[in-house]
């Protein structure tokens, strides 16, 4: 099975769950840190993005059914925050707090971004115009957000002005990428917020876009390595990816591959790659806990998979 097929077997597991584990593992001698975290121990719930805050709050959502799970760092067991399917929203993928506290939940194939506060109520929900989309993860400007879409193969923008969150429109649209893009997925901003990186999967291209003249430029991988990913995390000019690729038996295994970006984000180099996972385990998103990284085990190539649904620690790379 080609890239591209996995791909469409994997949006196609979307599809067909949107909308529709083993206990938590002690904390460990040598770190004190939990290294398995259970979601949930219902058949179907696949799991798919994750955010860690800075006081160690986590959020996990379902793609399948579009909960919003919620837990701490220092527990093993994370607890139904937003419930599946309240509000419309039953499919859910990226997901991140911003610097106001509020809980930004891209609706995957509902074409919307939810917007909740702390306590989990609903204070906005920005549909896009497209008779079909798929809104995967987002990113934070001083004055928008930036949402990837999977489906039309375009960067929906919305301003964020006070509390106040705009209407999405089309930002960057499928004709200024080149090549042109199947399958756009994680997307992270530069710390001086002047450029968006963006993942695109099917061809393993990262793209490297101008906040002000939206310009798009692939990046330049040294050494004719390549690069491109799920979750995205950026880290000053490190930037980690979730990736997946055949290994020498012609099954597919995930990973986490991280670049080191030049000063103008233009090119990078591979510095390092994570242990590799079976594809049953399915990794999507990642987060950093402090010294660690997380990520989450979707098991969507195994759809619905066997539960419990985890979130794990990164093997083999920090």
């Amino acid at each position: 099975m080609d890239r591209r097929s996995v791909l469409k077997t994997g949006v196609a597991a979307l599809a067909a769950t949107a909308g529709a584990v083993a206990l938590g593992a002690p904390a460990s001698a040598n770190t004190g840190l939990i290294k398995e975290y259970v979601i949930n121990r219902e058949p179907g719930a696949n799991p798919e993005g994750i955010e860690v805050t800075s006081d160690g709050t986590m959020y996990v959502t379902s793609v399948a059914t579009g909960a919003v799970y919620r837990g701490h760092v220092c527990e093993p067991d994370l607890r139904p925050f937003l419930a599946p399917g309240t509000d419309g929203r039953t499919s859910a993928t990226g997901v991140h707090r911003d610097r106001r506290g509020r809980l930004f939940v891209a609706g995957a194939a509902t074409g919307s971004l939810f917007v909740y506060d702390r306590s989990g109520r609903l204070l906005a929900q920005r549909t896009v115009d497209a008779s079909a989309s798929f809104l995967n993860d987002m990113s934070f400007t001083s004055d928008a957000v930036y949402v990837t879409d999977s489906v039309n193969q375009t960067i929906w923008r919305a301003a964020l002005t006070g509390d106040r969150v705009g209407q999405l429109a089309p930002w960057v649209t499928v004709g200024a990428f080149d090549p042109v893009p199947q399958f756009l997925n994680g997307i992270v901003t530069s710390s001086d917020g002047r450029v968006l990186l963006v993942g695109e999967q099917a061809a393993d291209v990262t793209y490297r876009i101008d906040l002000a003249t939206r310009k798009v430029s692939a990046v330049r991988i040294a050494d004719g390595q390549i690069f491109s990913g799920d979750g995205f995390l950026l880290e000053g000019r490190r930037l980690y990816g979730v990736w997946n690729r055949s290994n020498a038996a012609g099954e597919w295994e995930f990973l986490t591959r991280l670049v080191e970006l030049n000063r103008d984000y233009t090119a990078a180099r591979v510095v390092a790659d994570s242990a590799a996972v079976s594809g049953k385990v399915g990794p999507t998103t990642i987060a950093r806990d402090r010294g660690r990284l997380l990520w989450v085990n979707s098991q969507l190539p195994s759809a619905p998979g066997t539960p419990p649904y985890l979130v794990t620690e990164v093997p083999g790379l920090r």
